[in-house]
């Protein structure tokens, strides 16, 4: 949904309320507290009252959204314009459109985030894998500290953080951040069998050595990208293709990402990766969903 939709849709407080109550309360009104659905709403402040517990709730009870002071419906907006940046949009910028100011902007897109984290359902097909390392550009001043200098290491030697990805071609993205001493067999065998359903599932990689155990797992094929970049269906590509919508949504959008959070970011352009092909309310209405 756009932003236009939002505000037809949800013009005022109570349209918000009445929204997420029938999301969440599809069936009726439980009190948050003791379970009860004996209750009664409260038509001065737009809360319910449990006649068993004696304790006053609203739909927020218990959610990302709980204890918020801020207009459900710039909460709408913030969902919106965020799934609707293809990549990503600033606390900066969010904080503008929605007039909040930029703290509460980052608090707000980082409750988003954090509903938009993998569902844990596992990858089959051709799946593609490989490795990348996230970090911002430095400035002109610090060029000592600048990956692309001769006298700096670069891609497995950086400074950068290393971040793991898996797609299913046509089909869904994980990735997620890990320290550099998990790049080996040991440790990329585990996210394998957390991730890929190794029945009838294909693994493509590069040729890197931690991927050597591979096949003891499912079928393994690789590309050597000293030589070439596919062999027929034997490629990275698509991987490398999400790679790309993520550095340039960091670089381009937030310029810098702390490894502290560097997660809820790489949840939140895979959940939008994974999303592409559904209409936008769909993809609104999983937020709203995951949210409560």
């Amino acid at each position: 949904m756009n932003i236009i939709q939002i505000f037809k849709k949800y013009p005022d407080q109570k349209s918000c309320i009445d929204h997420l109550e029938s999301v969440r309360w599809a069936n009726g009104v439980t009190c948050p507290y003791c379970g009860s659905e004996n209750n009664y709403p409260r038509t001065s402040d737009l809360r319910h009252h449990c006649n068993s517990c004696q304790k006053s709730f609203s739909v927020t009870i218990g959610t990302l959204f709980h204890d918020t002071r801020i207009p459900l419906q710039k909460w709408f907006l913030a969902i919106s314009l965020i799934l609707n940046a293809k990549k990503g949009i600033s606390a900066r910028q969010l904080a503008r459109d929605l007039e909040v100011n930029k703290d509460t902007a980052w608090r707000m897109a980082m409750k988003i985030r954090e509903s938009m984290k993998s569902d844990g359902e596992l990858l089959t097909g051709v799946i593609e894998m490989d490795e990348t390392y996230v970090g911002g550009k430095p400035r002109k001043a610090a060029k000592k500290d600048d990956d692309n200098n001769s006298g700096s290491p670069r891609g497995r030697g950086t400074k950068k953080t290393p971040v793991v990805g898996m797609v299913s071609r046509g089909g869904d993205v994980k990735a997620e951040k890990v320290e550099k001493s998990m790049l080996k067999s040991k440790d990329l065998n585990q996210l394998i069998r957390r991730s890929i359903n190794p029945i009838g599932s294909v693994l493509v990689t590069d040729e890197y050595r931690g991927y050597s155990r591979v096949s003891k797992i499912l079928k393994h094929y690789t590309v050597n990208h000293q030589f070439e970049y596919a062999n027929g269906e034997i490629h990275t590509n698509t991987i490398e293709s999400f790679w790309a919508l993520l550095k340039r949504g960091i670089i381009g959008q937030f310029h810098k990402v702390s490894s502290k959070y560097l997660d809820k970011y790489i949840d939140e352009f895979c959940f939008r990766y994974n999303l592409r092909k559904e209409n936008q309310e769909l993809a609104y209405n999983s937020v709203i969903q995951r949210m409560l």
